[in-house]
């Protein structure tokens, strides 16, 4: 990454560096960073590391800039995004609206190329991006099906922890972890334990073992507080993971006396990347949050307890048992 492209990626995206001369990294550049990182629902901290650079680059591509289609590593930009709403807003389900083109949205453009007499061949060209735009743009604001699908699924799904299957991440809380999913299986969950570093991977060990819920636990160091967030992006929130989130930030600081920072929708790659309401919390300080190991496990198996119970807000009491 050269400054210099940062600067104008940024520009061209109405982040203003003008200030800053062209190719120095000054605080009008930094400034701009941090303001896209607020909006994209990137940690803000004024540093383009390499979610913060791929997320730039991501966001400048529009529908109709390039060829998208399967392939791997799999595309992603605001292109894609754009292709998922669409199609999601006609009835074709190319899942959660998340700028990455997988099987559901390859899915979801051959069964629109089929419907509107297309090449089916899983590529969106000119010629599908005609199709979508003769159908008005107007499918741009309407909701995704994959919205009402996922409120559904979770509408339909036993309200109780017993045989869900949880995957449980986070680094470098392994015996905050154990206890936890001790405490689960107790209570009759599958657990799945996902500790890689790498927040990608654990998204991908969590979507292999076909979890039902994934939750983060992520240690802060020098600060006593704790966070939740859900997958929101491109318009589209988790409505499964805004209610977890919620349920984890009313308990897990009062547990351990530390303060309440609240809850956001962001777009980190674990949340981003896992295709079941997912969460992550991070909590510190560490020395805290290791000698309450035990209260912390219990409360966080209370919490799922309680989403299975109802993981949406909108649920009637006499639902699915």
């Amino acid at each position: 990454m050269e400054v210099r492209d940062l600067q104008q990626r940024l520009a061209g995206l109405s982040f203003d560096t003008s200030d800053d001369s062209a190719g120095h990294f000054g605080h009008h550049t930094a400034s701009a960073i941090c303001a896209f990182q607020e909006k994209r629902g990137l940690r803000v901290d004024g540093v383009c590391g390499d979610q913060t650079w791929a997320a730039v680059v991501e966001a400048g591509y529009r529908l109709g800039d390039r060829l998208i289609y399967l392939r791997h590593p799999m595309l992603r930009g605001d292109d894609v995004a754009s292709l998922q709403r669409r199609l999601g807003a006609l009835g074709f389900d190319a899942g959660r609206v998340d700028g990455i083109f997988g099987p559901d949205t390859q899915a979801a453009l051959t069964e629109f190329q089929r419907n509107t007499g297309q090449v089916v061949d899983g590529v969106c060209g000119p010629a599908t991006i005609h199709g979508l735009e003769r159908l008005g743009k107007s499918q741009d604001e309407r909701e995704p099906v994959a919205v009402v699908r996922e409120a559904e699924a979770l509408r339909q799904a036993p309200r109780t922890l017993h045989a869900k299957h949880v995957a449980l991440g986070g680094d470098g809380l392994h015996a905050v972890l154990s206890a936890a999913a001790r405490t689960l299986a107790e209570a009759g969950a599958v657990v799945t334990l996902v500790q890689h570093p790498d927040q990608s991977e654990q998204a991908g060990e969590a979507n292999a073992c076909e979890a039902d819920v994934y939750l983060g636990l992520f240690l802060v160091a020098g600060r006593e507080e704790c966070s939740s967030a859900y997958y929101a992006g491109h318009r589209y929130e988790s409505e499964g993971g805004r209610r977890l989130a919620e349920l984890v930030q009313a308990a897990v600081p009062a547990v351990l006396g530390v303060h309440d920072a609240g809850v956001r929708g962001m777009t980190l790659p674990v949340l981003k990347e896992t295709r079941m309401p997912a969460v992550l919390c991070e909590v510190g300080p560490p020395e805290r949050v290791v000698a309450g190991a035990a209260a912390l496990a219990s409360v966080l198996t209370q919490v799922l307890s309680d989403w299975a119970a109802q993981p949406c807000d909108d649920l009637e009491e006499t639902g699915n048992l």
